[in-house]
């Protein structure tokens, strides 16, 4: 019997704890289904969205050659264009979150997904999207963006909870990525493209090829290798511009770029290896080595007002004395277009070697600049198969073990130590090494199944199983420059690497916990019509104690074409070892002015000052109900939906820090002092949610044109309400988590296939939304930082020529009539600050349409 990858597919990974056996197996490029996977059942088309019909809980399957389809290399941007319920951005200056996304699914944050590779727990990357968006805010998720596409078989979405199956984090869902296992035949494409703007210029070269691991095995490598030119949707600041009308020429145009970040180097490699052992036993092993770098801006820094760097706040710049004696410097009140023309400036500073002011090191103001470097490494080795004596006799086991690994490392450039003073002419090239996070994970599992025989139509499925984590967060220290307080700290000059203040030796550290896990679960056919399962899983935590969750399921067949299912589950999410312990300085725009952000952890003293205390997790409570109606070539799934979320866990406002709280820290926290009048931010739970909402997964096959005509249609509706804000959830904030997403979201795909061309046309539905800027509060609406925004489609299309059986020529566009995203207010302030066009919190890309043309050889 073969028992290749049985249990690497999601649906066969859920049949351990459910009992379901039927999933889509996806369709390569000539269209032919895989006939290695058994019990596989294929709905709807490479083109859309698929459901599995015989499961109690929605799955939908995108197949990998689907998934290749669009103008972006990117899997999230691949993976929103599939799946409806799930959703990304792009970030712009938002540190590392610019590299690493955060994503939604089902309107949730990023880390409420639990992501599979092969079935197994993914590892979750170093980066905390500090500016999430509303939603994501301090969300820490994987990396999904460095599996591509032509290593994939097929990705499965699970769209419903699942703790009581896997643990933590599935309390949206779950995503299952399915390497491909052939052990022959490959491919190598070429694909180059570029916005319609002329810029953004993208080149990707992947591969994958199939070998035998002796005669009964197989090695499955995959490759990618990929650069992408930044973007520029900039305008100039009226500030900037108005320092170049006076005279000053060290002020670019624009002075600051607002749009994608640079990607440069980046690689991945994949593997998947299987080798039959015999006596219905397998051994496995997968893993992938990713490493990129990319840099991004920030906001520029006027020096006539910025404050801690060229200003003291008050309209008078900011002049340090080097030798500390600040009494023996100027007052200068800036009264001219350029200081450097006052006569006090002159007298004061220019020709004086002691008093120190940043405009004589960056006389047009800086703009710095955030490169990271993220590498991301993973390793999972296990045997599976049948037990044929003993007591276990007839049981399948699994057992594998994993590591993954993901380091981020930042280096931040064209900016300055303010508090150095004039010692930053020393920083080579204005860079600083600010230093890394490493999320590091490890995890052993062991499942177990059997089917039971007790007088039924089938064997009662009877699962269980043992699982052992360890998670470690580790913070690295910078160089001394990047976080040090120099000689003009206590004169008004901001501490640390501006824009991004380096690791100082005291945040430095691994912080890490340990979890176990036991779970059992039944599944039976109480009748041949009535499927019903139960679960329960226990895990204990080192850091927080114990949480039992439970799941039951039924789906009832009326008749051949229709069948109903429904599930209700208890769930919860485990706050992340990063997000309890992290240190971070940023710059933050809050109230239209830059100022220094601090973020600690929640039982920091400063943190605790504010209110902070250990974190909880998140527990949740989940209701689903749909149907499933199939007839000859027509297929169709509604499932509605609610879920329970109390006590989430984010990042609080911005808090300010007073004279009071300054004097309450002295004895608990060295140089409290330096805080004063800065920000500070921790993670709390601190709100509770309920999101509802409905999908609609609709396929439909017809031969049309003189070929083979598929037309699907995906619907999402997703409404959530926050329940309890607590006290560090603003309005602001709320109305984001409401409304920032559209509450409507579809597709609606026309697929074509002739002998020897292919072609799809794809409509994208956005329904309202709130748009903002910056995380700024929509109390400055008059100011062009928010507003609701209607409706809007977009639409994508390739078309594919079939030389012969090796080469196919593709050309194609996502947003082919180059539909614009939402414009800020052109008489808003916030139109000329941050320097960009558009909010940057639109449902798709800002950046507008996006051409390619890409060629592939098949062996």
């Amino acid at each position: 019997m073969s028992i290749k990858f049985r249990n690497a597919t999601l649906a066969i990974a859920v049949s351990v704890a459910l009992g379901t056996t039927a999933v889509s197996a996806a369709e390569n490029e000539a269209g032919a289904q895989d006939k290695d996977v058994e019990r596989i059942a294929v709905v709807g088309s490479r083109a859309a969205p698929r459901s599995v019909a015989d499961s109690p809980v929605p799955i939908d399957i995108v197949g990998g050659g689907e998934l290749g389809k669009n103008a972006s290399s990117d899997m999230l941007d691949q993976l929103q264009a599939a799946v409806p319920s799930f959703n990304v951005r792009q970030q712009p200056i938002s540190d590392a979150a610019s590299f690493i996304r955060p994503v939604n699914l089902r309107g949730l944050s990023s880390d409420s997904t639990l992501i599979l590779l092969n079935g197994k727990r993914r590892h979750r990357a170093s980066v905390i999207a500090f500016q999430g968006g509303g939603v994501n805010d301090g969300a820490q998720g994987p990396d999904i963006s460095v599996i591509p596409s032509v290593a994939l078989k097929q990705v499965e979405v699970l769209r419903d909870g699942a703790a009581a199956q896997y643990g933590s984090d599935a309390i949206a869902g779950v995503m299952n990525f399915v390497l491909k296992d052939a052990s022959d035949g490959g491919s190598v494409s070429v694909r180059r493209g570029e916005y319609y703007e002329g810029d953004g210029g993208s080149t990707v070269i992947d591969g994958n090829v199939g070998m035998p691991f002796t005669k009964d095995g197989f090695v499955n490598l995959s490759f990618q290798y990929k650069n992408a030119d930044a973007t520029s949707r900039s305008v100039q600041r009226p500030d900037a511009q108005a320092l170049i009308d006076a005279g000053n020429t060290h002020v670019g145009n624009p002075a600051m770029t607002w749009g994608n970040p640079e990607i440069d180097e980046d690689i991945t490699l994949f593997g998947n290896v299987g080798l039959d052992l015999g006596d219905d036993k397998e051994f496995y092993m997968f893993g992938n080595y990713s490493d990129r770098t990319a840099t991004g801006g920030y906001y520029y820094r006027n020096p006539q007002n910025r404050g801690g760097v060229f200003t003291d706040g008050n309209g008078d710049l900011l002049v340090g004395a080097m030798d500390g004696n600040a009494s023996a410097c100027p007052n200068i009140e800036i009264t001219a277009d350029d200081v450097r023309n006052q006569q006090n400036y002159i007298d004061g500073v220019a020709n004086n070697d002691n008093c120190w002011a940043f405009n004589e090191l960056l006389p047009g103001g800086y703009t710095p600049q955030f490169k990271g470097v993220i590498n991301d490494t993973s390793l999972t080795m296990g045997t599976r198969g049948e037990i044929k004596g003993g007591f276990l006799k007839d049981v399948y086991y699994d057992l594998s073990g994993s590591v993954g690994r993901n380091k981020s490392s930042y280096t931040l450039s064209n900016t300055v130590n303010p508090s150095l003073g004039s010692l930053n002419a020393d920083q080579p090239n204005n860079a600083f090494d600010v230093g890394s996070y490493t999320q590091l994970e490890k995890s052993f599992n062991l499942d177990l199944t059997k089917g039971i025989d007790m007088g039924l139509v089938d064997p009662v499925n009877f699962a269980t199983g043992l699982e052992w984590r360890q998670e470690s967060f580790e913070i690295t220290a910078g160089e001394q420059a990047s976080w040090e307080a120099g000689p003009l700290s206590t004169q008004g000059f901001s501490v640390g690497s501006h824009g991004f203040a380096g690791f100082s030796p005291e945040a430095q550290g691994i912080d890490s916990r340990q979890s176990i896990a036991a779970y059992v679960d039944v599944e039976a056919y109480l009748t041949e019509d009535f499927l019903v399962g139960a679960a329960v899983r226990y895990e204990d935590f080192s850091s927080f104690g114990n949480s039992t969750n439970y799941k039951l399921t039924a789906q009832y067949t009326l008749n051949d074409e229709i069948s109903f299912r429904a599930s209700h589950s208890t769930g919860f999410r485990a706050p992340t070892v990063g997000q309890a312990n992290v240190v971070n300085t940023q710059t933050s725009l809050v109230n239209g002015e830059l100022v220094q952000s601090a973020t600690f952890p929640p039982t920091h003293p400063v943190s605790a000052q504010k209110g902070g205390k250990e974190l909880e997790p998140e527990e949740s409570v989940s209701y689903a109900l749909g149907m499933v109606y199939q007839s000859g070539d027509f297929f169709m799934t509604v499932d509605a939906y609610s879920i329970e979320v109390t006590d989430r866990v984010a990042q609080t406002d911005k808090l300010d820090i007073v004279q009071s709280d300054v004097d309450a820290l002295i004895g608990k926290y060295p140089s409290p002092e330096l805080l004063l009048g800065g920000k500070v931010t921790f993670f709390a739970n601190d709100f509770d949610t309920k999101t509802q909402g409905v999908d609609i997964v609709a396929n439909y096959g017809m031969e049309l044109m003189g070929g083979d005509t598929k037309l699907s249609l995906a619907y999402n509706y997703n409404s959530t309400d926050v329940e309890d804000a607590g006290d560090y959830t603003s309005g602001f904030k709320v109305r984001r988590l409401e409304e920032g997403i559209p509450e409507h979201r579809g597709t609606l795909t026309l697929a074509q296939n002739w002998e020897n061309v292919s072609m799809f046309v794809r409509a994208n539905y956005f329904g309202e939304w709130f748009a903002t800027h910056a995380d700024e509060p929509d109390e400055f609406s008059s100011y062009g930082w928010s507003e609701t925004v209607g409706s809007s489609y977009t639409f994508d299309a390739q078309v594919s020529y079939f030389v012969n059986d090796s080469w196919t020529l593709a050309a194609g566009a996502n947003n082919i009539f180059d539909k614009e995203a939402q414009e800020l207010q052109k008489n808003g302030g916030a139109y000329g600050v941050v320097s960009g066009k558009y909010y940057e919190s639109g449902p798709y890309d800002y950046n507008g349409g996006f051409y390619y043309v890409k060629a592939t050889y098949n062996f």
